[in-house]
């Protein structure tokens, strides 16, 4: 087997396993994966961004599944609607306070200090790398 091709393989089996530690991180403190993708979304967007309909189009899914995720973190208390609405069907979304606090305890913290011990050169070709293999996977779909 030629050098290249095993090196790929061995990659693709790391990024597997780093994959999945990541995803079953993801289901902590009574939160499933993609509850925590939606609070990330919901802290981090800018305000007119924070709906149901542009978090869905950020992950490439269909509205449906995703207003369930956000009907859910409503309920839990963790997301509301904001105060102020702007004209239209669109609704705009804020964490409250509950979902403040679990901004703070949020599973990836960890992980990001870990990428932030690596030195700045690796972090840029590991950027660069996800980056490729995401927009890959995107079309491949």
């Amino acid at each position: 087997m030629e050098p290249t091709k095993v090196q790929a393989d061995a990659l693709a089996e790391l990024l597997d396993l780093t994959s999945r530690l990541l995803h079953s991180r993801g289901y902590a403190m009574d939160l499933f994966p993609a509850q925590w993708v939606a609070l990330r979304y919901f802290a981090k967007a800018p305000t007119e961004k924070r709906t149901s309909s542009e978090l869905a189009r950020f992950q490439g899914l269909a509205n449906g599944p995703v207003s369930r995720t956000v009907r859910t973190l409503i309920i839990k208390g963790l997301v509301t609607k904001s105060a102020t609405q702007p004209k239209g069907r669109a609704e705009i979304l804020e964490l409250t306070s509950a979902g403040q606090a679990m901004m703070r305890a949020d599973p990836l913290i960890d992980i990001a200090t870990i990428l932030g011990a690596l030195p700045r050169d690796e972090r840029a070709v590991l950027a660069v790398a996800l980056e490729r293999i995401l927009r890959s996977m995107h079309d491949i779909q």
